[in-house]
């Protein structure tokens, strides 16, 4: 079948690798699945095998036919031809059920389909997926490295992130240019334990990675918070009036968060 370069599709075809992604998923005999992209099916076919329910939302009108052709003797197995980033994950559970997520990622937005899970967290168990290196490097990114930045502090707000594993270009087709690494994300978030409130924090740490090379008081004086108040708080949390944003903790962050004020 054919591929839509505009959408991104690069297939996994390594049955080593399918498998390997399905097994990261643990046992999911007594759960709804929900696939990101199935494109030709092959993750898709491994896991309504295992899975009691398996949803594959797939915005190609191809595949999407092709896959309720392939599955239509499969009652457990729903195709949903649609837009993940417009996807209601709460209308896809049944009753408190917790979701298990796996997709093969299309790199172009894959920050845009974290974010919109991450907003359905509370209703997730886990999701298994396969994005491109760097961008998994910047979810387990740890403070003081070059990769730690807003998604790593927006992800480990939401999720314990584990990287499995690291896959070559020739494991798909067509080839990618990057390699490609399988990170599952098993959601914790940690709002109440941290004693904040997600849309204010997250706003406040785009202003603290504004301008990442500068130092975290200034990119906090020029998001509006007054010098003497954004030293002071600094202070308080035992930060270091020079430090960057890149070098404070997510716990640290938070704190700081909690000392100024805010709208």
């Amino acid at each position: 079948m054919r591929q839509t370069p505009k959408l991104g599709q690069n297939f996994l075809v390594s049955p080593t690798a399918q498998a390997a992604i399905v097994d990261a998923l643990g046992d999911v005999s007594d759960r709804t699945v929900v696939e990101i992209g199935p494109g030709r099916g092959a993750i898709t076919g491994i896991v309504a095998g295992r899975a009691k329910r398996l949803i594959a939302v797939e915005l190609d009108r191809e595949f999407a036919a092709y896959l309720r052709e392939e599955f239509a003797n499969r009652s457990s197995v729903e195709i949903l031809e649609q837009d993940v980033l417009a996807t209601d994950f709460a209308a896809l559970r049944v009753g408190e059920e917790k979701l298990v997520i796996v997709g093969n990622l299309p790199y172009y937005i894959t920050s845009e389909i974290l974010l919109r899970l991450f907003r359905f967290a509370g209703g997730v168990d886990r999701a298994v997926l396969m994005v491109q290196r760097e961008v998994a490097d910047r979810l387990a990114a740890q403070p003081g490295t070059r990769d730690y930045g807003v998604l790593t502090v927006t992800t480990q707000m939401v999720a314990r992130v584990e990287k499995l594993m690291t896959l070559p270009p020739g494991a798909f087709a067509p080839p990618p240019k990057v390699d490609s690494t399988v990170v599952r994300l098993t959601m914790a978030p940690r709002f109440d334990e941290l004693g904040i409130d997600p849309d204010g924090f997250f706003k406040f740490v785009r202003a603290c990675f504004a301008q990442k090379r500068k130092m975290l008081a200034k990119n906090l004086r020029n998001a509006g918070f007054e010098g003497e108040r954004v030293a002071a708080a600094l202070a308080a949390c035992e930060i270091s009036q020079m430090a960057r944003a890149e070098e404070v903790s997510v716990e640290n962050l938070a704190a700081l968060w909690r000392e100024l004020p805010h709208a």
